[in-house]
């Protein structure tokens, strides 16, 4: 029998939105935090998070951050400032350029190759991070993530920039999952339907990037991993070899970025389990 992945990916978007204000609230009182601070890109992720973060804890506990490049879409600003608008939260506004430019010229980045790109591209979101932490201290609240599961499994996101938060609640959620929940909490229409970007340089977009687009890669990435799939039935499924092949090899080179720095084992007990015998 023929598996549906459309069917399979459709998410009951009443059920995950109460089980995500949930999880948020449950993580800020394990870690004693009662805000949250998130960057605003513009982007259905942000928003979506944003929105579930003021559903957790109120407006008044949440910040939000917009941090533009010289390089950003006027847009990104703009659909950013519409979220802030419509939670009524608290936001500041701090542009990035001065730093990101200073360790572009710092670090010889001046043309226009892809590598310079790449690199100031990773340096964009790690900035972005630096500043959300310094406002996270400032505000005495937890960085509320914005990756959802197809960046996290295919690797696209910059390992300690955007990737890196406190909580992240869209991180089991595939892109597609994350438009139809951006549905449910009545994301502005123009945010869910504006073409995915990380504004790294004008005309970026995230399926240009990575070379496939959101509503493919989910269906193969529900049906392999969810469904597991062999990739004999994923072909019968109507996936070219060359299209397995490439996600698959995606999801395995970059596991390093969803698993942490791998910590070597010399005591009985690593770093990040001792806090059990606590309990």
């Amino acid at each position: 029998m023929k598996v549906d992945a459309a069917k399979g990916l459709a998410i009951n978007a009443r059920r995950i939105r109460a089980k995500l204000v949930d999880f948020i609230r449950d993580e800020l009182l394990k870690a004693r935090y009662g805000r949250l601070v998130i960057g605003l890109s513009g982007g259905v992720d942000s928003a979506v998070s944003a929105f579930l973060g003021v559903e957790a804890v109120g407006a008044a506990n949440v910040v939000g951050v917009l941090m533009p490049y010289r390089a950003s879409q006027p847009s990104s600003v703009t659909d950013a400032m519409a979220v802030v608008n419509k939670l009524g939260i608290k936001h500041h506004a701090i542009d990035i350029t001065a730093p990101v430019d200073a360790l572009a010229k710092e670090f010889g980045l001046s043309g226009d190759d892809n590598a310079a790109r790449l690199r100031l591209g990773n340096i964009m979101p790690r900035v972005r991070m630096i500043t959300l932490y310094d406002m996270s201290v400032r505000e005495r609240a937890l960085v509320l993530g914005t990756s959802n599961k197809t960046e996290l499994l295919l690797g696209y996101g910059t390992l300690y920039g955007d990737v890196a938060c406190a909580i992240n609640p869209l991180g089991d959620l595939y892109k597609t999952q994350v438009w139809q929940l951006a549905k449910r909490l009545r994301v502005p229409d123009g945010i869910i339907a504006k073409k995915p970007t990380a504004d790294l340089w004008p005309g970026q977009t995230d399926e240009g990037e990575l070379g496939l687009e959101y509503a493919e890669a989910d269906k193969l990435l529900y049906l392999m991993l969810d469904r597991k799939l062999s990739e004999a039935k994923l072909f019968e499924a109507g996936f070219a070899p060359e299209f397995i092949g490439r996600v698959k090899r995606l999801i395995l080179a970059n596991q390093f970025k969803r698993r942490g720095p791998a910590v070597a084992q010399i005591a009985r007990r690593k770093p990040n389990k001792d806090f059990e015998i606590l309990k």
